[in-house]
């Protein structure tokens, strides 16, 4: 079928882009499609929390058959498979496929994975996130069935927090965090000490400079070195584009994440939008905070396209905030070089997050 616009996935920025969109009353062409592998969106920024038995699922999700049908288009659940830019046509799982006059990218991106795995270890990648939850409710419910030891492979915030949320659900679960450089290379160092410190007090074991290339016989093995010996491995290794993005055709970085132009328009073709994690822009980090912030410019810029209208140009931020949740209902801050910790921090992040769900929330 023949679409006039195609919102594939429903990451921070379609969420912002629909919400916008009923906000100023809206309505894109009869017969536009959104498509997306689950009928809710999860947000990343409350998933440790969930983890950690502060909230629950219903608190991180927003269903989107509402949110479509406020504005007027067709909700499709599936994953993408195929993408052939110079056609103009997507492809499913299933087979099914859609061409389109129009299309805006924000399929997020998913976590690299140890070059080989054998099936002694269950491996479950943070993205996305509904296999992990899974895996964990059964861990957390099941005691029986929890792994004695898991490894959570990462040196960013995410793979932080995972590791704290993990060691606060799973008592009796050894925990070790694994980063490839240091932990929180990217943050000032304040804040790491006050991270490493952290981790200690929880009692979660913390090995950097080593990159996971290997998983067999129940081991880690960072090429031949053997590391860590564990039943489970949790990997929040940083962004890696699919294999659909890097073959459609598109204008991709050296990772094979969609270039744009600041107006968020491929630099390759011309109405094909791209935000967030699958896109690949100058100064603009693979973080919720900056998909966030272009989801305003994405709601603009398809109506002034729809409309023959000039785009607007998106500016990333040169410096975000970064709230790490501690699992307890604190958090850990860094902005520039300035960093800070404690249960005030915590009770920030809590009421943006939750304000952010209430705010893309409808029914």
């Amino acid at each position: 079928m023949n679409r006039p616009l195609v919102l594939a996935g429903a990451g921070h920025a379609h969420l912002v882009t629909l919400r916008r969109w009923i906000d100023i009353g809206f309505r894109p062409p009869p017969g536009t499609l959104l498509i997306n592998p689950t009928p809710a969106a999860w947000y990343s920024g409350m998933m440790p929390g969930l983890l950690a038995g502060r909230f629950n699922a219903a608190d991180c999700a927003i269903e989107l058959a509402p949110l479509c049908h406020a504005c007027g288009i067709e909700l499709q659940l599936g994953q993408i498979s195929m993408l052939d830019a110079d056609q103009r046509i997507l492809q499913l799982a299933d087979g099914s496929q859609s061409s389109f006059a129009l299309l805006s990218l924000n399929t997020g991106s998913i976590p690299p994975l140890p070059d080989s795995v054998d099936d002694s270890v269950r491996v479950l990648p943070a993205k996305p996130f509904p296999a992990l939850h899974e895996a964990w409710k059964t861990w957390h419910q099941h005691a029986e069935t929890a792994p004695t030891s898991i490894a959570v492979l990462g040196g960013g915030p995410a793979a932080f927090e995972l590791a704290l949320s993990v060691r606060a659900s799973l008592p009796f679960t050894e925990v070790t965090l694994i980063c490839a450089s240091s932990l929180l290379a990217a943050h000032p160092p304040a804040l790491r000490d006050q991270a490493c410190r952290l981790l200690e007090q929880r009692g979660i074991k913390l090995i950097e400079q080593q990159s996971v290339t290997r998983v067999a016989d129940s081991q880690l093995f960072n090429c031949d070195q053997p590391l860590l010996r564990c039943e489970a491995v949790i990997a929040a290794t940083g962004a890696s584009a699919p294999a659909w993005l890097r073959d459609s055709g598109l204008e991709v970085d050296g990772s094979g994440f969609a270039r744009i132009s600041p107006s968020l328009l491929s630099t390759s073709h011309s109405g094909i939008f791209a935000s967030g994690d699958c896109a690949s822009l100058p100064g603009a980090l693979r973080s919720g905070v900056y998909a966030v912030r272009q989801g305003s410019f994405l709601a603009d810029n398809i109506i002034n396209l729809l409309q023959g209208q000039p785009l607007r140009d998106y500016q990333p931020q040169p410096q975000a905030l970064a709230l790490l949740a501690s699992a307890d209902g604190g958090a850990l801050m860094s902005y520039g070089r300035w960093s800070a910790s404690g249960r005030v921090l915590g009770w920030w992040k809590d009421r943006l997050d939750i304000g952010f769900m209430k705010r893309h929330r409808l029914g």
